[in-house]
């Protein structure tokens, strides 16, 4: 890691403490809230050991962490991100080149680590780049679960082209590998094996309309069953998965029959298909502010036309009806901020923190949307997966030392997981941030 991000250390020491204790903390496994305070030991990048009192070596470099009862939980996931979009979908095309969109990318990542997100899985753009210099520790980020180019039908969701083209036209976004138009299920071929081979850890297709997007109402379906299927055999074949952007049901259940395993937004679903949902083991990634907070008031969107504003009050009054069957039906979800742009990308914690003021659901679900359940659908991308050492979205033995630590209980205050609560953020079991007084641990930080 580069030198203006390093490790604990020590005090008086030059090289990183191998050991790192918290002492003193509930801690929120990812689950449940530990009954009393316990300890938990970092070993380099691993937790070694959780419990009342635990062993460390005493022949070992310790940096000892008193929590004074604040709690550890692991690092905060989110599931729909959007790392090369900033203000709408056209910036990279028509305002800025994408030299400059790398650089507000790069300013953003290290904002989310600053928010307690140690991981997140981008849902579609040109980052395949951004997201192997984060892995490979060139540049400090999140870790990144990329998909790559939107794969889109001529006309999709991710068609972000001159409503003039001719067909065959191609974009200067697509160029840069923002998207790829296909129709048919050779071109839906190759551009999943692309979208594989140069890093993404799972597909993401565009199977229906939506609301930030110039040619597709709100209520078409998207790619045929045949397309679709051609997108979850690539996955199958890697070893890995399809998520969507779909919100009605008759695109959900093409997307279930052709074998896809989470549904992206699904606001406007019924019962039945809920129903279908659990039964199938089909995970729903659930956005809270943008559905209930800003498609509220849509009109307030700079970048919408308004055409995009009357579609984002239909999904408005549609969500609040799907957390309602989420919050009964109980499938497997997650949540995704899927909130970019100056407005929303600092305040990345609200899309939980909205699941239980504006969705109804406990703070114990929303926690576990953001972190268990995220690590579990993560490990859908299996050999696709950059990151096999140990598990995320827990603290446990075995799992990756991606922790924050929150002053307050976020149970009982969800709002504890706000930036200005979070006192400290390891990734990889290396500090990003230290805002506890303690002169006993010598923490370099600069904030950049």
């Amino acid at each position: 890691m580069p030198e203006w991000f390093p490790a604990f250390r020590a005090a008086d020491e030059e090289a990183p403490a191998p050991f790192v204790l918290f002492k003193n903390c509930r801690v929120f496994d990812g689950e449940e809230l530990s009954d009393g305070l316990l300890e938990v030991l970092v070993h380099d990048n691993l937790v070694e050991s959780v419990g009342a009192s635990v062993d460390v070596p005493s022949d070992s470099k310790v940096a000892t962490v008193d929590c004074a009862g604040k709690t550890l939980m692991p690092g905060l996931i989110d599931m729909h991100s959007h790392l090369s979009i900033q203000e709408g979908m056209l910036e990279g095309r028509d305002d800025f080149d994408q030299m400059a969109m790398g650089a507000m990318c790069a300013h953003n990542c290290v904002d989310y680590l600053q928010q307690g997100f140690t991981t997140l899985r981008d849902a579609g753009g040109n980052v395949l780049g951004m997201a192997k210099a984060i892995n490979q520790g060139r540049i400090p980020g999140p870790r990144v679960f990329p998909c790559g180019a939107f794969i889109s039908q001529t006309g999709g969701h991710g068609d972000t082209g001159c409503c003039f083209d001719q067909p065959g036209a191609m974009d200067r976004l697509e160029e840069h590998g923002f998207s790829h138009i296909v129709d048919g299920r050779p071109e839906v071929l190759k551009a999943c094996r692309s979208n594989l081979r140069n890093g993404a850890t799972q597909i993401k297709v565009m199977a229906g309309g939506g609301c930030a997007s110039a040619f597709d109402p709100i209520h078409i379906t998207q790619m045929t069953e045949d397309e679709m299927r051609a997108a979850c055999e690539v996955a199958a074949d890697y070893g890995t998965y399809v998520m969507v952007h779909a919100y009605h049901d008759r695109s959900i259940n093409r997307c279930i029959d052709a074998g896809v395993k989470c549904i992206e937004h699904g606001f406007l679903m019924s019962e039945a298909t809920m129903e279908r949902m659990v039964k199938e083991n089909v995970c729903i990634s659930l956005q809270a502010v943008m559905s209930l907070e800003a498609f509220a008031h849509p009109e307030e969107i700079t970048f919408f036309t308004a055409d995009q504003k009357a579609k984002g009050k239909q999904v408005n009054t549609g969500a609040a009806h799907m957390m309602e069957l989420v919050r009964k039906h109980r499938p497997l979800f997650v949540s995704g901020g899927d909130m970019f742009g100056a407005g929303y990308q600092e305040r990345q914690a609200d899309n939980i923190i909205a699941l239980v003021t504006l969705g109804g659901f406990s703070p114990q679900d929303a926690l576990m949307s953001a972190t268990k359940n995220a690590g579990t659908v993560l490990g859908w991308s299996t050999g696709m997966n950059p990151y096999k050492e140990g598990k995320l979205g827990v603290i446990e033995p075995g799992a990756y030392a991606d922790l924050i630590l929150v002053d307050g209980n976020p149970l009982e205050d969800i709002s504890c997981i706000k930036r200005d609560k979070i006192k400290v953020v390891l990734k990889d079991g290396k500090c990003y941030k230290y805002a506890l007084e303690d002169e006993a641990l010598t923490v370099f930080f600069n904030s950049i």
